[in-house]
């Protein structure tokens, strides 16, 4: 794993900034560093590696190809790399390899095959930055479905007018960007009333204004005079789901399993390779469990596994997780974690993400990472299997909820959802039951879903913006603030659950989840692979009929059916009790509601004019006095704390 970064025009001292960008991912990649620079300077290109495969320089980045035309830096890993090496070879596309790292690899099949026909062909997790020296063109690219960050944009410079405006800049980490000298972005107001939905910033947009995030499986096109973007997709999670669905799989749920079963060992063979130790995060869920028992089942040797134990019993799954270990036979860890372990982290989360994030489980995550990397550099883990495999008891009760709700004319339930919303300004309940009452589709109610009395609270009187896009509108798929979720086409999918589950794993999978796991994981030099993410795996599971993953209020059947032959079944059958900590207490002792009320003052909020003081005070007010916890508190105390500790302006 490693961190990539680099500028194209930019005006200033580039050795100086290029070698900042770099310090500044530092944890991304603490084993080596390099830059590459064109003749001119006008195409810069900086890399910090976390060795993994092929330890020696022969694996050194920036990297240029055997012909001298293309210059790759490259954070990720491709598991298939000896496949196409193969191939490349067999093709006499290249006489030879120098090393054995699958940057060469993807470098020389980029030069042979083009971008785009060799990311078809990759599998794997990569953020990629290539320059055609020849065409003085500069190709950015993501991997399919978001597990490694990618940031571009223009640096602004509005202040000392020292002529950066027209830089282009690209980076794994915001931090790097901003870092730059002449970076004067300001916050992106536009994504307030998402981020205050949701918790974290959708892709394509990012906290700052003229900066944006490359979507997963899109390549992004720049040529010299490096000012207009141009952006294709090589994969698309909705055409995949939307093929997947059309071609169904035929066989039955066992022969379904046997077949899922297979391209999980394959993909799960092919992460454990590494010229580094390897390892696994373990709870009690389907999904680890499942990953552990196909990685042991593969393994001469004793799997390293480990677990983070919390002290509170009803968030503590480490014993179940134990019991699990020792009936596979893995070499297992667990640590447990004091509060005082975990509220110390919360100063370093601003840090680590480099804008806004409050998913509150990443400080569990950060935890957990943190313990493994002191035994293994890299360690896999089970997400995806909710959103593939429809785990989340959320698609089973809005698709309960909306076929009852469906029976009533649309006549009927339009009005009847104003006037009950009305009825109930003072019964949160009832105002929850309104908004889904006046749902047009099962889409619309899983958004509605969403809303809640902390977000129409912290809503009203939040400054509006305009939009401020220029040249780049032209290549961003909605309009300003839009997410996937707003602009999910209602019924594409045939199944009302699997259009949620395609919804999550267009937004919240990538822009949550893979997130809070990569920068809590990189926080430590840890890197993490994912084998649910697998391409074939994600492919094949589209095809899968709904009874296959949920039926009768069972979740991820499938997984289960193979978790099963590993894992005695009365083990797994017990209350799931997530990643989570109690934030809702912690933030009423002393050290952290100090903290929090310190973030929160009316003055410091009308100062920096992007929350409405008095909503936020009462909103705090009603936790405090009346124990009224809503996630809101902890959304606004995280955008606070990235502010304060960035100082950007609104």
């Amino acid at each position: 794993m490693c961190g990539i970064a680099g500028f194209c025009n930019f005006r200033g001292d580039w050795q100086k900034n290029i070698e900042r960008m770099c310090d500044r991912m530092y944890h991304r990649g603490p084993d080596a560093s390099g830059v590459w620079a064109s003749e001119d300077h006008r195409v810069v290109m900086g890399h910090r590696r976390l060795a993994v495969v092929d330890l020696s320089p022969a694996g050194a980045q920036p990297m240029v190809s055997r012909d001298g035309r293309y210059v790759i830096v490259y954070n990720g890993e491709i598991y298939n790399h000896a496949s196409i090496r193969k191939k490349l070879l067999a093709e006499k596309k290249t006489p030879a390899f120098r090393g054995s790292s699958d940057t060469e690899t993807l470098l020389e099949a980029a030069a042979a095959y083009g971008l785009k026909d060799t990311l078809k062909m990759a599998k794997g997790m990569f953020a990629i930055a290539l320059f055609d020296r020849r065409e003085h063109a500069l190709f950015l690219a993501r991997d399919r479905v978001g597990e490694k960050p990618l940031f571009y944009g223009k640096l602004n410079d509005n202040i000392n007018n020292r002529g950066n405006d027209d830089t282009f800049v690209f980076a794994s980490d915001l931090g790097s960007i901003a870092s730059m000298d002449g970076f004067t972005n300001s916050v992106n107001a536009d994504i307030m009333g998402d981020y205050m939905r949701y918790g974290y910033i959708s892709a394509p947009y990012t906290v700052y204004r003229g900066i944006w995030e490359l979507e997963p499986g899109k390549i992004l096109k720049i040529k010299s005079p490096f000012d207009k973007p141009e952006i294709e997709g090589y994969w698309s999670m909705m055409e995949t789901a939307v093929s997947g669905q059309k071609n169904r799989f035929r066989g039955s749920e066992a022969e379904a399993a046997a077949e899922l079963e297979r391209l999980l060992r394959e993909s799960i063979a092919g992460q454990m390779v590494a010229d580094v130790p390897v390892g696994a995060f373990l709870s009690a869920g389907i999904d680890s469990s499942t990953v552990v028992s196909l990685m042991q089942a593969q393994s001469a040797q004793k799997v390293r596994t480990f677990t983070v134990g919390m002290w509170e019993e009803q968030y503590n799954e480490a014993p179940v997780a134990k019991e699990i270990a020792a009936h596979l036979g893995t070499d297992h860890t667990e640590v447990y974690i004091t509060e005082e372990d975990a509220k110390g982290v919360i100063p370093k989360l601003a840090g680590m993400f480099g804008e806004p994030f409050a998913d509150s489980s990443q400080i569990p995550t950060y935890l957990v990472s943190r313990i493994t990397r002191e035994h293994v550099t890299v360690s896999l883990s089970g997400d995806g299997g909710d959103e593939l495999f429809c785990g989340y008891n959320t698609y089973y009760s809005i698709d309960r909820v909306w076929n009852k709700v469906r029976k009533i004319p649309r006549a009927l339930r339009t009005p009847a959802s104003a006037l009950l919303g009305l009825a109930a300004a003072e019964r949160p309940a009832t105002t929850t039951h309104a908004r889904l009452l006046g749902a047009k589709s099962i889409e619309d109610m899983y958004l509605r879903s969403e809303i809640g009395e902390g977000l129409e609270l912290i809503g009203q009187g939040m400054k509006d913006r305009a939009p401020d896009f220029g040249v780049w509108d032209a290549v961003q798929p909605r309009r300003a603030g839009e997410t996937w979720m707003d602009t999910y086409p209602s019924g594409l999918l045939e199944d009302g659950q699997h259009n949620l589950m395609l919804m999550d794993l267009l937004m919240y999978h990538p822009d949550d989840i893979l997130t809070k796991v990569d920068r809590t994981a990189m926080a430590v030099s840890l890197e993490t692979r994912v084998p649910m993410l697998d391409r074939d795996v994600v492919e094949f599971a589209w095809t899968l009929p709904l009874s296959f993953r949920q039926s009768g209020g069972v979740s991820k059947k499938i997984l289960r059916d193979i978790l099963y032959r590993y894992v005695p079944q009365e083990l797994m059958e017990r209350p799931k009790k997530g990643f989570s900590i109690p934030l809702h207490r912690w933030l009423k002792q002393k050290e952290l509601r100090e903290w929090a009320e310190s973030l929160l003052t009316p003055s410091l909020l009308e100062e920096q004019g992007l929350f409405n003081a008095t909503n936020v005070k009462k909103l705090w007010d009603d936790y405090i006095t009346r124990n009224v916890w809503r996630p809101q508190i902890w959304y606004i105390l995280m955008f606070q704390e990235w502010q304060n500790a960035s100082k950007v302006k609104a």
